[in-house]
């Protein structure tokens, strides 16, 4: 077992306990205030391009089509929605992947099999030999999908960088970074 897997257990695992109490509000608020399941499972690609199922807490309206959050109608995200994406409480489900070992707490995020292009540029650059992670550097660099080629770069230097260390500092960026979102509201 690696340093890598070996901290994504430890991590995860403490993460998933500490942060229980929060999911469980979290899924209250959205069956409060929408109806449909809080968390939902979407197939992503995950390592080598194998597909699995990645939990999520449910932050759009039930009948939204499957797309990437960039495609999506702006409309589509409900206004617990809002709030859980802005502060990353939405991705906490995904601590059950990390266990299971289909994720990593860092790495390159998992898309949709339909993002064809950016998995195409990550095959090319070995992206898809890591895992994907809940977060990533392309996360904290302000880089999403929409921009498949600049994901991809950024995706296939943390994958030749990654460390534990960087995982470190990636987590707190993200976790910094969703802090201070939520208090510019």
């Amino acid at each position: 077992m690696t340093a890598k897997r070996v901290f994504d257990l430890v991590v995860g695992a403490v993460m998933l306990v500490l942060t229980s109490p929060i999911v469980l509000v979290a899924m209250l608020a959205i069956r409060a205030t929408s109806a449909g399941p809080a968390i939902f499972s979407q197939i992503r690609v995950g390592r080598e391009g194998a597909l699995f199922s990645c939990r999520k807490l449910r932050t759009m309206r039930r009948d939204t089509p499957s797309l990437p959050t960039h495609q999506a109608p702006a409309n589509s995200v409900t206004a617990v929605g809002k709030v859980l994406r802005a502060t990353k409480i939405d991705e906490l489900p995904q601590l059950w992947n990390v266990l299971k070992g289909d994720m990593s707490l860092v790495g390159p995020r998992p898309c949709l099999p339909t993002q064809t292009e950016l998995i195409e540029r990550r095959k090319q650059l070995g992206v898809l030999a890591a895992l994907p992670g809940i977060t990533g550097l392309a996360q904290i660099k302000g880089i999403d999908m929409s921009d498949p080629k600049r994901c991809a770069e950024t995706d296939a230097a943390y994958v030749q960088a990654a460390s534990v260390g960087l995982d470190i500092r990636i987590l707190l960026g993200t976790f910094y970074r969703a802090e201070s979102v939520t208090r510019k509201r």
